[in-house]
Parts: structure tokens; sequence; C-alpha cells
């Protein structure tokens, strides 16, 4: 059994599963370098994804995917790879990032109800920041923007009952998954203690077991959501800890 609490943490976030090899990569270009101009060098990244476990020929093919997709480019610099965001792998990821690094919010109150003409309108509510609770009938903050021929009701204090039926809608279950290994990752580790190596794979397992739950659903206020809804102390603890663990420089995680 792994006794370093480094090894430990990274095994069990590993092990919340949804973790392909794109998809981590993806999360790392957006924590390491999504400044213009960043780019990671073919051995920084090999020494990243080896850390993770990740075979070498398991980074070729998500490589190989991201440039045809458009998301990473690659160059030559003497026999040593340098890989990039695109100008639309930068776009996307700078979007994803005001969510994904958002601090906490204060608890609001406000909220609002909107009731739609369609039911067929449902993914342009969804893309505008609205839950669906019912066809036609979306919850969203106060300052979620409706379409406007769309039924607004401004909310009153929510019902126990129904912030108890949108708690599993915003992905409870798998924040509750999360939770204790945010929890013991804050308790065994401490600034200092990490190589710039592990601090890049620890600061992009946890970026990566965040981002794939907040990304796929709205943010609501905290009037709308239970007390224990496991997404506020996930919350708090992946920005407590992405503070602890700063970004390493680039130029410093691989050992010389």
């Amino acid at each position: 059994m792994p006794s370093d609490p480094f090894t430990q943490n990274k095994t069990a976030l590993l092990a919340l599963g949804g973790h392909r090899v794109w998809s981590l990569m993806v999360t790392l270009f957006g924590d390491l370098a999504q400044e213009h101009g960043s780019t990671i060098d073919g051995p920084t990244l090999s020494a990243v994804m080896a850390e993770m476990d990740i075979r070498p020929e398991a980074v070729r093919v998500a490589l190989h995917r991201l440039r045809n997709d458009g998301w990473i480019s690659s160059e030559m610099c003497g026999r040593t790879g340098l890989h990039a965001l695109t100008a639309t792998g930068h776009h996307e990821t700078t979007q994803a990032s005001a969510r994904i690094y958002a601090s906490p919010a204060p608890p609001s109150e406000s909220w609002r109800l909107a009731l739609t003409q369609d039911a067929a309108t449902s993914d342009d509510m969804i893309a505008r920041g609205f839950l669906t609770l019912l066809p036609r009938i979306y919850l969203g903050d106060v300052s979620t923007r409706a379409p406007s021929d769309a039924l607004i009701l401004e909310g009153t204090p929510a019902p126990d009952w129904l912030r108890a039926e949108i708690s599993p809608l915003m992905l409870d279950p798998e924040y509750a998954a999360l939770l204790p290994i945010l929890q013991k990752v804050e308790q065994t580790m401490q600034r200092g203690m990490l190589t710039p190596l592990q601090t890049a794979v620890l600061r992009c397992l946890l970026v990566h077991n965040w981002r794939r739950i907040v990304l796929r659903h709205p943010a609501l206020p905290a009037a709308l959501l239970p007390d224990d809804w496991s997404g506020h102390a996930c919350h708090k603890l992946i920005d407590t800890l992405l503070a602890r663990f700063p970004r390493p420089t680039l130029s410093v995680i691989l050992p010389s």
C-alpha cells in the first residue's frame, strides 16, 4: 500500500474515474499553459503524465487527437517538441476557467423561475444558465437572462422540498464522492512538501475532478440548494487547495 500522502491522494483522485487521457491533457494545459505564448515541452509533458501512471503510447494518441481537434498545436525546437493551446483551445479554456477557478460566491437568496412557451427551447435555456426543473419550467440566478417571451417569476424563500429535489439535479452524489478525498488532501498535505512535478500533478487531478462536475450544471444561488449540498464544501476546499499549491513555473517542473 502507498504510504506517503502524495501517492495516497493521487491514487484516490485517479480512482474516481472519468479520466480520459485527452481530457486530462486539456485540464493540464488549461491549468499550466493558459497564458498566450506558453508551451509545454515534450519531456515535461511526458514526466507529468507518467507521474499520473499514463503510458507513453496513450499520451501520443491523446496529443494526436487534440491536434486533429484543433485544440493543441505542436512544433519542433531542435529535437524537442513544444505543445501549446491553439486560438480555439485558448478561447474555450478561458471560458471554462471563469467557472472552474471562480471563488465561492457569497450566499444569495435571489433566484427566478422561468416558464417558456415551447419545451424545444430547453437547450437554449441550459446554455443561458438555467436548470431544467420540469419541461418548460426552469430555475436560475436572478441575473440569468431568459428569452423575451418567457414568463419570469421572482423567487420567494424556497421550501425545503424544492431544495431537496434540486440537489440530485446538481450532481450531489458526484460531489459527495469527491468531498472526502478533498478533505483528506487538505488534512494531510501542506504547502512546501511537494516537488514542482508533484504539484503540477496534484493540481491537474484536483482541477480535473472538479471541472468534470462543475461544468455540467448551472451556478445556482444558495437559496435553491440544501445547506448540506456537497458542492458547497467541495468548492471551498478546491479554492483553498489551489491557493495552497500555486501552479509551478513550467521551466522547473522537470527535475534537472
